[in-house]
């Protein structure tokens, strides 16, 4: 075999293996391409930027909460029982802002009172704590357990310094966080479908 044919055949072989080798290149870089593009959805810059996100509550039941995230933070949704939504009133000597007159986080007006909501049964809230921004943990069971008093009638105790909140999220006396937790803006869209970031209609 002449140098001639050798070159011209070392020459093919380069060639197909840069045309494989692009053409892989090509899909690989399609289909990191998908992902990274998807994440620019409208929908996902929208959340993003702060858009409301609706919440099917129809499946929640009377001392359950389920948790919808709203501008990067954990909305708590409670549906409280009859007998926690009784108790509240008789909890107010005891709270540091019972009536949420305090000005440190925005409160719509249809909060402004005892449940701190609209229907008295469900309790929404943000959930993060006004002191250093931990999250409280749930503590709906009545009665003494750890860090909690023994009349203790159910809410919410932040493990980090030690904040306690009623069912309706208002902080008790003598606590480090500064305020009751943040009530965001919702509305009810229909009895099973609420809201979350947006009240014109409220």
């Amino acid at each position: 075999m002449s140098d001639a044919t050798v070159e011209s055949t070392v020459d093919q072989s380069r060639r197909t293996w840069i045309a494989i080798t692009c053409g892989a290149s090509a899909v690989g870089g399609a289909a990191v391409a998908v992902p990274f593009v998807s994440t620019f959805a409208p929908s996902e810059r929208a959340r993003a930027a702060g858009a409301p996100v609706r919440a099917d509550i129809s499946a929640l039941q009377p001392g359950q909460k389920m948790t919808v995230e709203w501008r990067g933070k954990p909305v708590w949704i409670v549906r409280r029982t009859a007998e926690q939504v009784a108790a509240l009133p008789k909890l107010d000597p005891l709270l540091a802002d019972p009536k949420s007159e305090r000005k440190t986080l925005p409160m719509p007006d249809y909060a402004k009172n005892t449940g701190r909501s609209i229907k008295e049964e469900f309790f929404v809230g943000v959930g993060i704590c006004p002191h250093l921004g931990c999250s409280p943990s749930d503590k709906f069971q009545k009665g003494a357990q750890p860090s909690l008093p023994d009349d203790w009638m159910g809410g919410f105790f932040c493990p980090c310094h030690g904040s306690t909140f009623d069912m309706a999220g208002r902080v008790y006396k003598n606590k480090p966080s500064p305020d009751n937790l943040e009530v965001p803006p919702h509305m009810y869209l229909s009895d099973t479908t609420l809201l979350i970031g947006e009240d014109k209609a409220a």
